[in-house]
């Protein structure tokens, strides 16, 4: 990996956490299905006028197939699960708590389905990093109240699951997909996805307003053009169970960005909770014995 390459985890890290907080200026104003569709749809459309220049290729039925599924299960199923639960009551705290899940969900499957090695060090990594992000959203769960249902929790424990199917088929069957039409397939399958579900559940009422139009804007294009392209490398790197714990740093992140621009809360426990989440993904990230002989 080269030195730039180096820091695309922390950016990666940066800007999928401001995701939180486009969904929270977003969310008052759209349907949650609706949105991601709309959001997909425009994703789509900016991929397709960077294709050319970038000199993207064509994919085989096969492989664009294969992207389509890792799309609906990463940015359908995880992305509508979210979305879906925050919208209807679901504490935002408790949400990412239980997302937070995912990195252990993830290196259980990738060590059964792909053959990694966890090793002891990794499983302690995952273990205080998932503590850390507790830690970190500790206060919020004071604040649960009614919005935690059996159908809510069901909803975010649905996008667990998704994210975690969708990083494991990217890994198993994306390959060496060319990055932007890979990724343009990704989102028509997700798209596809939150149309159906919008269609069946929604009313397709929205208001205009610059918050919403602002959250949309930054969504596409830091989001699911930025952050995406930056996952899909970091997948195709390193091991997913060391990939997949990054996603306890985000927590962290999302509440120092909404200290700043929301003046939320920020106290030493939380402080504390993301350093023993640092600290969990370091060791999670370190290769192990036969992870080392390999390379």
């Amino acid at each position: 990996m080269s030195q730039a390459a180096r820091y695309i985890p922390a950016l990666f890290v940066a800007l999928w956490a401001t995701g939180f907080i486009g969904a929270r200026y977003a969310m008052p104003w759209a349907e949650p299905f609706w949105f991601l569709a709309a959001r997909f749809a425009l994703t789509i459309l900016v991929l397709a006028a960077i294709a050319v220049p970038l000199r993207a290729r064509m994919l085989s039925r096969r492989a664009a197939f294969d992207q389509a599924v890792a799309g609906f299960l990463m940015h359908g199923v995880y992305l509508g699960g979210v979305f879906w639960a925050i919208d209807n009551g679901m504490p935002a705290g408790l949400s990412a708590l239980l997302v937070g899940l995912q990195p252990l969900i993830t290196a259980v499957a990738a060590g059964r389905l792909l053959n990694e090695p966890v090793t002891a060090r990794h499983w302690a990594g995952l273990f205080v990093g998932f503590a850390g992000v507790a830690l970190v959203l500790s206060p919020k769960l004071a604040e649960a109240g009614g919005g935690v249902t059996p159908v809510n929790v069901a909803a975010c424990t649905l996008a667990v699951l998704g994210m975690t199917a969708g990083t494991i088929w990217q890994k198993r069957f994306g390959g060496r997909t060319d990055l932007v039409a890979g990724t343009a397939w990704q989102y028509v399958g997700g798209g596809l996805t939150m149309l159906v579900m919008a269609v069946i559940f929604e009313t397709g009422n929205f208001t205009l307003t610059g918050e919403l139009v602002f959250a949309m804007l930054w969504l596409v294009l830091v989001l699911s053009v930025g952050a995406i392209f930056l996952l899909m490398f970091l997948i195709r790197q390193g091991a997913v169970s060391r990939v997949a714990s990054l996603f306890y740093l985000v927590p962290g992140v999302t509440a120092l960005i909404a200290w700043a621009l929301f003046d939320e809360t920020l106290s030493p426990l939380q402080l504390v909770g993301m350093a023993v989440a640092a600290g969990g993904v370091w060791l999670a990230a370190q290769p192990g014995t036969r992870a080392r002989a390999s390379e």
